[in-house]
């Protein structure tokens, strides 16, 4: 069949080389570009030496506009500055973008939804099968229990992680609280010292931990008098959601301009 040519920006970064890695091995893509920051080491030279495998003749640009305009599928999980610029790129290069980028903006998410109009995106904090399995259960989960159990949700990942709540703690509580009709700016709790009283039922706590390399862990748990239920995730390893991106990225190639999210692409809507 034909082949998905996928671009990844970040290349250097932890994901970035994940995903490109997955993407040579992939049968249905064909590795075809790789950006990073000007001035960043890895520039010029050969993605597979950056990424430690074999070499792949991409070499790692810092040229935006002319790497986007050769993509088949962008991939980007950077930062939300140059995500946007990533985005306004594909859109006048009409390509479609599968972003996992995380510490959006609202208005920044307002931008991106502006400019789906004029190309296909996926944009999910999470690309792992498993969480958004899991962000299904818990939004048919949620309304049985809110009345009478506590929910907090605690995660945990690597020192390194720039932002705090993780996006998909702020996901799952998003979710959470859409399906049982309360609005999370309202009723998140992010932190708890001192005399803080009662906990009141409405609230949903999200509580963060950052050490070593974690690479990602989210519970949620529900607790009432005299049990608690809890959901888990883990994650082992970045492919998880590398293997994610590139699913959304064969996914997205011919649908319609739009914003998608991972629930879109597997299916789960």
């Amino acid at each position: 069949g034909i082949m998905t040519k996928v671009t990844v920006v970040g290349a250097a970064g932890k994901m970035g080389q994940r995903i490109g890695v997955l993407a040579v091995q992939h049968q249905q893509i064909e590795l075809t570009g790789a950006l990073e920051v000007s001035g960043h080491a890895a520039v010029g030279r050969d993605f597979g030496e950056v990424a430690g495998v074999p070499r792949t003749n991409v070499r790692i640009s810092d040229n935006v506009a002319q790497t986007i305009s050769r993509a088949g599928v962008v991939i980007d999980f950077t930062s939300p500055e140059p995500t946007l610029e990533h985005v306004r790129a594909c859109v006048a290069a009409k390509k479609p973008i599968v972003i996992g980028t995380t510490g959006l903006t609202e208005s920044q998410v307002q931008e991106i939804r502006g400019l789906s109009d004029c190309i296909p995106i996926v944009l999910s904090p999470n690309m792992s099968v498993g969480v958004n399995l899991l962000l299904k259960v818990l939004a048919d989960v949620a309304p049985v229990l809110a009345n009478d159990y506590d929910i907090e949700i605690i995660e945990a990942h690597h020192r390194l992680k720039k932002d705090a709540p993780s996006g998909t703690a702020l996901k799952m509580a998003g979710v959470i609280a859409q399906s049982i009709g309360r609005d999370l700016a309202d009723v998140a709790v992010y932190a708890r010292q001192g005399i803080t009283g009662e906990r009141t039922r409405d609230k949903i706590g999200i509580q963060t931990i950052r050490a070593g390399d974690i690479v990602g862990e989210h519970t949620v748990l529900f607790g009432a008098i005299g049990e608690r239920i809890e959901f888990t995730h883990k994650a082992s390893s970045r492919d998880t959601f590398a293997a994610g991106a590139l699913r959304a990225a064969l996914w997205l190639q011919d649908r319609p301009s739009g914003l998608y999210d991972m629930q879109d692409v597997l299916g789960l809507r």
